[in-house]
C-alpha cells in the first residue's frame, strides 16, 4: 500500500487488491474462475452459433437472445482475463485511465443486459397479448425503437458516473480492494467530497435497473392476467416466460447485493463484496446459455440436430 501526505499528489496508478485476505489460497481460486470463464465463452459461442446458423431462430425472441448472448460474452472479458493473471501473477497493476475504461465497459454491458430482458418481456407480451399483431409490433425497426431510448438513457447514465470518478482526487492511497474497478471501490478512495458520486452510482443502479424491472413486472403481470383469462391456450408460450424470469432474478439479486453492499452498513468482509460483484457480472454469463438452451424447445432441438450431424461426420 502507498500512502501519501502531500495533498497536491493525486494517484494515476492503482493496485487491485481483491480477495488478498486468503493469503496463500488466493492462486486456488485460478482454477473456479477460469472453469466459469471458459463455460461463459463456451456456451456463449454455442448458444450465438445455434441461433446465427438456423434460419428457424431468426425470429424476435431469438434475435433478442442472441444479443444477450453477445453482452454475456463480452461482459467477462473486460476483467477476468485481468483477474486470472492476478491470481497466477500478482499483476494487479492498472493506470486510472485504464480503471475507467474499464468500469465505463463493465456498467455499460450491464445496464445493456437490464435493457434487453425488458425487451424480451416486451416480446412475450405481444407474443401472448397481441398474438395477431405480434410480427407488426416485433419488426426489426421497431425493436431498435424499443431499445434505442433505454440505450442512449444508459449511455448518459454511465459516461456521467465515469467523468465525475475521473474528476476526484486520490491522495490518500492507491489500493483498491477489489478485483476489478467497481465505481464505489474505486471512488471510496477519493479524498474530496464523494457524495454526487454515490448520488450517480445510485441512479445509475436504480433508475436503470429498478426501472426496467419495474416495467419487465408491470409486463408480465399483464401476460399472466391474459393467460389466466384465455385458458390454457397460451401456456406453452408462458414457458418462455419462466425462462426469462429465473435470469431476471438471478441476474437482480446480485446485481442489488453487490450495489447495496458498498453503500450501507454491513458485515459483509471485502473479500465476500468482491465475490457478489463478480458474480453479478460472470454468473448470468455461464447460466444464462445454460438456461436458454435447455429450457427453449427450439434452441434445443436446434443444438440436438447440430449434435448428431457432427457425429456423422465421417473422420
Amino acid at each position: 500500500m502507498v500512502n501519501v501526505s502531500v495533498h497536491n499528489i493525486s494517484f494515476t496508478q492503482f493496485k487491485l487488491n481483491g480477495f488478498y485476505a486468503l493469503g496463500e489460497w488466493r492462486p486456488f481460486l485460478f482454477i473456479p474462475f477460469f472453469l466459469m470463464f471458459v463455460m461463459s465463452i463456451i456456451g456463449n459461442s454455442v448458444l450465438l452459433y445455434v441461433i446465427i446458423a438456423n434460419r428457424a431462430l431468426h425470429s424476435p425472441m431469438f434475435v433478442l437472445i442472441g444479443l444477450m448472448a453477445v453482452v454475456d460474452l463480452g461482459g467477462p472479458m473486460f476483467f477476468v482475463p485481468h483477474l486470472l493473471l492476478s491470481f497466477l501473477f500478482d499483476w494487479n497493476g492498472i493506470s486510472l485511465t485504464g480503471c475507467l475504461i474499464q468500469m465505463f465497459c463493465i456498467h455499460y454491458s450491464g445496464s445493456c443486459q437490464s435493457t434487453l430482458l425488458l425487451c424480451m418481456a416486451l416480446d412475450r407480451y405481444f407474443a401472448i397479448c397481441r398474438p395477431l399483431l405480434y410480427h407488426k409490433d416485433m419488426e426489426l425497426s421497431n425493436i431498435l425503437k424499443y431499445m434505442i431510448v433505454p440505450l442512449m438513457r444508459n449511455a448518459v447514465l454511465v459516461i456521467t458516473m465515469i467523468v465525475l470518478v475521473g474528476r476526484r482526487f486520490y491522495c490518500s492511497t492507491n489500493v483498491i480492494d477489489h478485483c476489478f474497478c467497481e465505481h464505489m471501490a474505486v471512488v471510496n478512495l477519493a479524498c474530496d467530497d464523494i457524495s454526487i458520486n454515490n448520488l450517480v452510482g445510485l441512479l445509475v443502479a436504480y433508475v436503470v435497473v429498478s426501472l426496467d424491472f419495474l416495467l419487465i413486472i408491470v409486463s408480465y403481470v399483464m401476460i399472466f392476467t391474459s393467460v389466466s383469462k384465455s385458458g390454457t391456450g397460451h401456456y406453452k408460450a408462458l414457458h418462455t416466460c419462466i425462462t426469462h424470469i429465473m435470469v431476471i432474478t438471478s441476474t437482480l439479486t446480485f446485481t442489488l447485493i453487490a450495489s447495496m453492499s458498498h453503500r450501507v452498513k454491513n458485515d459483509f468482509s471485502p473479500s465476500s463484496r468482491t465475490f457478489f460483484s463478480t458474480m453479478y457480472l460472470l454468473f448470468p454469463s455461464c447460466c444464462n446459455p445454460v438456461i436458454y438452451g435447455l429450457r427453449t424447445k427450439e434452441i434445443r432441438l436446434q443444438l440436438l440436430k447440430l449434435i448428431k450431424q457432427q457425429k456423422t461426420v465421417p473422420l
